[in-house]
């Protein structure tokens, strides 16, 4: 059995890594025409479609309620039609962005007649492998296809039949628009994902996107690189010269309007020269959005605290991805900046301040891929940031690095275009020069 599954994976593979030599010969137009006709396919499908994800909700309920998965896990997993339009205009998003595959971002003359360029191109085959949300399956292979990869799809288990008919229909539409076969499969099974991270030579990057555990497994158990981020521990900092309502709002907003995401926050950390006022204004705020709100002893008894659990260590470095935040009190900016890149996953970090000098020492001095001024955490996502969509967000700091759109997944090659040059005129006695010029042409 696990000899077949095996087989069964390399062949996906094969097809896959063949499908992705051809497609960098499509056309810019050949991948807009399939983008829209991803889009048309959706809409026209949203009953059967929502229809499939009410039945992977009610299983997925049912699990909830025997304690066999988070209750987080709802939110992620449930789609309406509201959130089907929002994935519908992503995938126009991605249409309309430039599209550089081919195109040179560098042009220089080595010598006469003979030119390098560096020329946009694909990475390859993509693999991705997600959780819960049937709403990344059309994101990431609507970028998958604006970027010329192949992609190979690993969905979760609980969004199995949403994953399935929404595949049907983007399948359908790129092979409307003339897409070569093989360049996108979805698995689903759960023994498939050890075999595929051993593929290294049918498959050039893992893209997972999940829980903390997941994304770790998989960082632990490939020679294929990896793309991820394996938490999600944002913060807020409310500086001594904050406007005091502005920071209530974007806390609350960074931290209720959606706790699943990895871009809420899950530490708070206020100054103290403002902890006074604000603390009582914020804790009753969480308290009336059902906020479960853990604050650090010291500062408990320093403000006396009513209502609040105490917070310990183990606080600062939890994701809770639910409606529970912790609560620290600094006694200046460095103070602040410390923490978070101590306890920070490298994601994004806010901090609310009326003075300038303070936001860029905390934009220079704070390790993460996001550093907001007066924002809240909420913004970063791919969408938002007019990507259209993305294939995830990356927190490492070698490119690319934060919501991953279609940049971060295009590579380069390099062309030189000689007229039978040889090396070898360009060294020894009398050696030819370069010109190294530049070209604009």
């Amino acid at each position: 059995m696990a000899e077949s599954v095996l087989t069964q994976v390399q062949e996906v593979a094969k097809q896959a890594r063949l499908a992705s030599c051809r497609l960098p010969r499509l056309t810019k137009e050949s991948r807009t025409k399939a983008l829209h006709a991803m889009a048309e396919e959706l809409a026209k499908s949203e009953a059967k479609i929502l229809e499939a994800n009410k039945t992977d909700v009610a299983n997925a309920q049912a699990l909830v309620a025997e304690g066999k998965m988070p209750s987080s896990y709802l939110k992620r997993l449930k789609l309406d039609a509201e959130k089907l339009k929002g994935v519908i205009d992503g995938i126009k998003q991605v249409a309309q962005i430039e599209d550089s595959l081919g195109t040179a971002t560098l042009k220089r003359e080595l010598d006469d007649e003979l030119n390098l360029y560096r020329v946009c191109c694909p990475i390859g085959v993509v693999l991705v492998i997600f959780e819960s949300r049937p709403d990344a399956l059309p994101q990431i292979m609507s970028l998958l296809v604006k970027s010329g990869n192949a992609g190979l799809i690993k969905g979760g288990k609980e969004a199995e039949n949403s994953n399935r008919v929404i595949f049907s229909c983007l399948s359908e539409a790129l092979k409307s628009a003339g897409y070569p076969e093989g360049s996108f499969f979805l698995l689903t099974g759960r023994e498939e994902v050890s075999d595929l991270l051993k593929l290294n030579k049918e498959i050039d990057l893992v893209i997972p996107r999940g829980s903390n555990d997941l994304v770790r497994h998989i960082q632990n158990n490939t020679d294929i690189p990896v793309l991820g981020h394996a938490d999600g521990i944002c913060h807020l900092y409310v500086d001594a010269k904050a406007d005091l309502e502005m920071a209530l709002k974007l806390t609350i907003d960074s931290k209720t309007q959606y706790p699943a995401a990895c871009n809420a926050i899950e530490t708070l950390l206020v100054n103290r020269k403002v902890a006074d006022v604000f603390l009582p204004k914020i804790i009753q705020a969480f308290k009336e959005n059902n906020v479960e709100v853990r604050v650090e002893k010291s500062a408990i008894e320093s403000f006396n605290l009513q209502d609040v659990d105490v917070a310990n260590d183990a606080d600062w470095t939890t994701e809770y991805s639910d409606l529970t935040i912790s609560i620290k009190v600094v006694d200046s900016l460095e103070e602040a900046i410390e923490h978070i890149n101590t306890y920070g996953s490298g994601h994004t970090e806010c901090i609310v301040t009326e003075d300038k000098a303070a936001f860029e020492k905390f934009f220079a001095e704070v390790n993460s891929a996001g550093v907001y001024h007066n924002a809240s955490t909420r913004f970063a996502d791919g969408f938002r940031y007019g990507f259209g969509a993305e294939v995830g967000i990356s927190n490492g700091k070698l490119h690319p690095r934060g919501p991953v759109g279609v940049e971060g997944i295009i590579t380069y090659k390099y062309k030189l275009v000689g007229k039978g040059q040889i090396v070898a005129d360009y060294s020894g006695e009398n050696p030819r020069q370069f010109t190294h010029k530049d070209l604009n042409k």
